[in-house]
């Protein structure tokens, strides 16, 4: 009996770790599994078992996926000169959404966040500027979200691209101040990308 509720707690605390999920939260997800779909919950186990055996980042725009190099960076389609730099994988699928650019994307997985101890090292940014370096970038675009942190990240970016010589630009402000591109509509995002600036 003992170990069963050391599993619940386990399987509780867990579920914690998601994005907007308390102690309440986690308990009625974790009970609701258990209960109501068992077999959900087995494939639930198994998918993410999967997904941490499989998924890697891609070697050159560093987001998720199951190759060296993902689709995206492997098309020959896609137009070489630009560089789009964005926080999150959710943030490179909103602005394919748009189908407003055509260019090639960097993922940061994060932003500069010195209160939680996410620095430059921590963004692993010497990837992002030998990507850059690759001869064929001539416009590096800053696509990070309009949050302190996100505006942080994109000045300190732009002057370190600044000072290797590439054109950098930053997706004009049609997103709300605070907004982040996972929560916009693809038509906003589609103006802010069309009215981007020199920064």
């Amino acid at each position: 009996m003992r170990a069963a509720a050391g599993s619940l707690e386990q399987l509780i605390e867990a579920l914690r770790c998601l994005p907007g999920v308390g102690p309440k939260s986690a308990q009625r997800m974790a009970y609701h599994l258990l209960q109501r779909e068992p077999a959900r919950a087995a494939e639930l186990a198994r998918a993410l078992d999967a997904a941490l055996k499989n998924i890697v980042h891609c070697r050159r725009c560093n987001t998720f996926c199951e190759q060296e190099v993902c689709e995206r960076c492997a098309s020959s389609k896609r137009d070489a000169s630009q560089l789009c730099v964005v926080e999150m994988p959710v943030d490179l699928n909103m602005m394919e959404q748009t189908h407003a650019y055509s260019g090639f994307y960097y993922v940061l997985m994060g932003r500069l966040s010195p209160l939680d101890g996410i620095g430059p090292k921590e963004l692993q940014l010497e990837r992002l500027f030998e990507r850059a370096a690759d001869g064929r970038v001539t416009e590096v675009i800053i696509a990070t979200n309009f949050t302190n942190e996100g505006e942080a990240t994109a000045h300190y970016l732009a002057e370190l691209f600044h000072a290797r010589g590439l054109k950098v630009t930053r997706i004009a402000r049609g997103l709300p101040v605070g907004g982040e591109l996972e929560f916009t509509d693809a038509g906003t995002i589609a103006q802010a990308l069309y009215e981007r600036r020199d920064y």
